[in-house]
């Protein structure tokens, strides 16, 4: 039982759960989004009719073409809903949870420094060479 929970625990292993879970969430908005905006558009650009509730393209004869926003925004709230609960179950107990071990997960980056000859963003303070132009860097002013 405690190599299952030592694997369970490891951070990698949050991190792709959480990861995952984001992704079908995604997933759920980006169909969503072509169902009920891409798909009516293109069929109405074709001179079909596809039926749905929204705002309404135009009319070929007895039939109108509509935009479906109203599944679009279910999919954004939905996204949000899942984000929040996976925050709220799994990330903020895990953070808890490590941060009693003594490991510090999901925190704020590293303070990081501009390269006064490449301008490049990603420095960490304390370096004294760029990794990208290898040009010396000034000390850091306390």
């Amino acid at each position: 039982m405690k190599g299952f929970k030592n694997f369970i625990m490891r951070g990698d292993l949050i991190v792709m759960a959480v990861g995952l879970v984001v992704a079908l969430a995604f997933s759920t908005l980006i169909s969503a989004f072509t169902t009920s905006i891409i798909n009516p558009l293109v069929s109405r650009a074709e001179g079909s009719h596809a039926i749905g509730l929204g705002v309404q393209l135009g009319k070929a004869g007895n039939t109108a073409t509509f935009l479906n926003l109203g599944t679009f925004v279910s999919a954004i709230l939905y996204l949000l809903i899942v984000m929040a609960v996976v925050y709220v179950v799994l990330v903020v107990p895990y953070r808890a949870l490590m941060a009693r071990r003594g490991v510090s997960v999901f925190g704020q980056p590293a303070p990081t420094k501009t390269c006064p000859a490449c301008l490049s963003a990603d420095l960490p303070v304390m370096a004294t060479k760029c990794k990208y132009c290898a040009s010396d860097q000034p000390p850091v002013a306390s």
